[in-house]
């Protein structure tokens, strides 16, 4: 039986399929222009050979922190050879040893085998000090340990330090020695509403695809899903897989029966189930469900009782990583006769995976 006899048989949707690829970099990183103008600023001064100024950038996934970033990173690597750029992701690397690899990497230096973190740090702290850096730690919430943030800050010279995480509460919690040098500027990114998202995703369909080939019912029926879900991301998934099913079925254009298709789609993939989930995870889920709406503190408390081991702090790392596959919500609330407290709310909701 012949699987593949029509494959690349007739017109493809695509003429830019990158374009939907989450990692790709538009050319004009729409309406983050007031953000950008703010991280350019605190980057500037290492254009005179003095250090910048260090961000902590937060919000929620889907929102072009990163892109943003990155737009600029690609601008300064176009200006000058004169300042290092070091953009790590803390999902990848996530201990000081893997960061100070990957900043090797980055310089050229290849003789990394036997060596101590020490002494791989000193050969970049001698490197880049015959210049400046710009320093961005992407998902900087999920690293292991930031001994190494203590050392660039102190050791390097002329440069800039960009943290990146979905959580605004992270750099609270730092260690105060780090915190009190860091002195970071606060610069949040809040969701696209509904008109910037219609627009960030008109730019990519124009660059994707073949002129003509969504109907506009179609199209706007991404757009209105991306806007609830608050994720570009799942635009852009809706987008791919409503192109792909409409494909399939040999059609001339994308209807909104397809992208209905890959709303399924999108809901089969983005369900993390519980039983994917380690033991001791699990179990604090557990005690979630049954306290749901209670304070943080009141949770672990419950948690303790029922058995919990865990120190509050190692607590509070599963509780944000269970915020961060939606099975939590997690809620700030600031002021009352107990101070700033958060509430957590038990609720499995979609999660956009990866892709």
């Amino acid at each position: 039986m012949a699987f593949f006899g029509n494959s690349g048989s007739g017109e493809s949707f695509f003429r830019n399929p990158m374009g939907l690829d989450y990692d790709y970099q538009p050319k004009l990183v729409k309406y983050r222009e007031g953000e950008m103008k703010q991280i350019a600023a605190a980057m500037r001064p290492l254009f005179q050979k003095r250090s910048g100024r260090n961000v902590f950038i937060f919000g929620p996934s889907g929102v072009g922190k990163t892109v943003a970033v990155r737009n600029l990173l690609q601008e300064l690597e176009q200006e000058t050879d004169d300042i290092a750029l070091f953009y790590i992701n803390c999902w990848k690397c996530d201990t000081t040893f893997k960061i100070l690899l990957e900043m090797c990497s980055v310089i050229g230096y290849k003789f990394t085998q036997n060596k101590r973190g020490d002494e791989l740090f000193d050969i970049v702290k001698k490197d880049i000090n015959k210049k400046a850096a710009v320093f961005v730690f992407d998902e900087v919430d999920k690293l292991g340990d930031i001994d190494f943030l203590y050392n660039v800050i102190e050791e390097v010279f002329n440069k800039s330090l960009i943290l990146i995480t979905n959580h605004k509460d992270w750099v609270a919690e730092l260690d105060t020695r780090i915190k009190s040098r860091l002195t970071a500027e606060l610069l949040e990114f809040r969701p696209y509403n509904l008109t910037e998202t219609r627009g960030v995703l008109q730019q990519r369909l124009e660059f994707v695809f073949a002129p003509d080939v969504w109907e506009d019912a179609a199209f706007e029926s991404v757009v209105q899903k991306s806007s609830v879900m608050q994720d570009i991301r799942s635009g852009l998934y809706l987008m791919k897989e409503a192109a792909n099913v409409a494909e399939e079925r040999n059609s001339n254009r994308i209807t909104a029966a397809d992208v209905a298709v890959a709303m399924k789609k999108l809901e089969e993939f983005s369900i993390k189930k519980t039983d994917e989930l380690e033991d001791e995870t699990r179990f604090i889920l557990n005690i979630v469900k049954k306290n749901s709406g209670k304070k943080i503190g009141e949770i672990y408390d419950a948690y303790k009782e029922a058995g919990g081991n865990m120190v509050y702090k190692t607590f509070q790392r599963r509780i944000t990583k269970l915020e961060d596959d939606r099975f939590i919500a997690a809620e700030k609330v600031v002021g009352g006769s107990g101070g700033s407290t958060t509430l957590l709310k038990f609720g499995q909701e979609k999660k956009l995976t990866e892709f």
